[in-house]
């Protein structure tokens, strides 16, 4: 048997790069021999030293070393195990800093991918507290305690508290005691009404009985009932356990009033709502008459009695095999991959005058921004709304008009 040979370990490169601008996905670019390199950790016009751990052609990513020159806008993260934890990227910045950083990557990827060389992207609306503002979050549990997903990873690390929640889930958080044999765990509260539920997936603590709240397992009511009730713009909306409804209940009024703005409603207009989930924006928008569309059959239930007070047609189905209907206006929301070429002839089908696109990934927004161009609507508008401050994710609301 000959020697054993073993396989060349590649050295690291260490560079000092110092960003010039912010990329999609949250990370800072810098430019190495005229490739990009993204690196997270580092704000824009600090310089640091990194190590570059995958190179390809024509860009690379690296990890932070060391921060050699600050940035005025660096702060300390309030959160004890920010530096491993994966639910925020941008605990480091000032909040003006990320808000600015959220305009600024929408603007990029209207022009990168959405074709338009001058992209109406207004300030981004900051509707509430940069901490507490959470009504809904999942953990996984470990050990018996909540846990979190590690960065870039899927290993979970344990927390001893999240500074996101909104203070009636903060309390709770803090009175959950062990959870043995619960593989993972649901909060959800109604800010405006005091609502508070539990989802346990796995063994149902003994003390659950203790929380103070609705608790729910495999779908069934253990303590209090199955939903919650918040509201939004002066309405009441009830919301089953796993239906969607927006985490942030202070972004959700800023939703309402642009989608609004957007569409400047008639009363007598007919609303197409597309992925209406429980009915936030057609029970809001201020038409008598009301199409909405929801394919989630956990909310269904939901939609139908939270728009009992208008003239509302709902219909179970995937938004993109279309609708037979016809209306004047419309409101979409769709999830992260946009609406797509399906998505965008269903909503333009009945040529609205007004469309009004609530988008939660500037990518997909700015490819349909073409497919609406193509089909006779022009962007009026886009607005980004920080409904998840201390992290990268971008809430936006986009306003269409038909030409002519």
């Amino acid at each position: 048997m000959g020697p054993l040979v073993l396989p060349a370990v590649a050295a690291v490169v260490s560079v000092d790069v110092t960003p010039v601008g912010w990329a999609h996905g949250g990370e800072a670019v810098a430019r190495v021999d005229g490739k990009a390199v993204f690196v997270p950790d580092v704000l824009p016009g600090e310089r640091a030293r990194v190590e570059i751990v995958d190179d390809r052609r024509s860009w690379a990513r690296a990890d932070l070393v060391e921060v050699v020159e600050m940035s005025p806008n660096r702060v300390a993260p309030p959160c004890t195990v920010f530096s491993e934890c994966g639910g925020c990227q941008w605990q480091y910045a000032d909040y003006p800093t990320q808000a600015a950083a959220k305009q600024e990557i929408l603007s990029d990827q209207l022009v990168h991918l959405g074709g338009l060389s001058e992209p109406p992207v207004r300030p981004t609306v900051s509707p509430g507290p940069a901490l507490g503002y959470r009504n809904r979050m999942t953990f996984q549990v470990r050990d018996g305690s909540p846990a979190m997903y590690r960065k870039r990873s899927r290993t979970p690390v344990r927390i001893p508290e999240c500074l996101l929640l909104t203070p009636i889930l903060a309390d709770l958080y803090g009175r959950l005691g062990p959870l043995d044999g619960v593989k993972e765990i649901t909060l959800r509260a109604g800010v405006r009404t005091g609502d508070v539920l539990v989802i346990v997936r796995g063994e149902v603590p003994d003390q659950a009985a203790s929380w103070n709240a609705s608790v729910v397992h495999k779908n069934r009511a253990i303590h209090g009932g199955t939903f919650i009730h918040e509201q939004v713009a002066g309405v009441r909306f009830r919301v089953s356990g796993k239906a969607f409804f927006q985490v942030n209940t202070h972004g959700a009024d800023s939703l309402v009033e642009l989608v609004r703005e957007a569409l400047a409603p008639q009363p007598d207009e007919v609303l197409l709502d597309g992925y209406a989930g429980v009915g936030l924006f057609s029970a809001t928008a201020g038409t008598s008459r009301v199409v909405a569309v929801e394919s989630d059959g956990r909310a269904i239930d939901d939609l139908k009695l939270n728009l009992a007070h208008v003239d509302a047609t709902t219909v179970q189905g995937r938004f993109e095999d279309g609708v037979d209907a016809r209306w004047d206006i419309a409101v979409v929301d769709p999830p992260r991959t946009g609406l797509g070429v399906h998505g965008t002839l269903v909503v333009a089908s009945s040529s609205p005058r007004a469309i009004a696109y609530v988008s939660c990934d500037p990518a997909s927004l700015a490819r349909d921004i073409r497919y609406l161009d193509r089909l006779g609507y022009d962007c009026r508008w886009v607005t980004p709304v920080d409904m998840f401050p201390q992290t990268f994710h971008i809430e936006s609301v986009a306003a269409f008009a038909r030409r002519g």
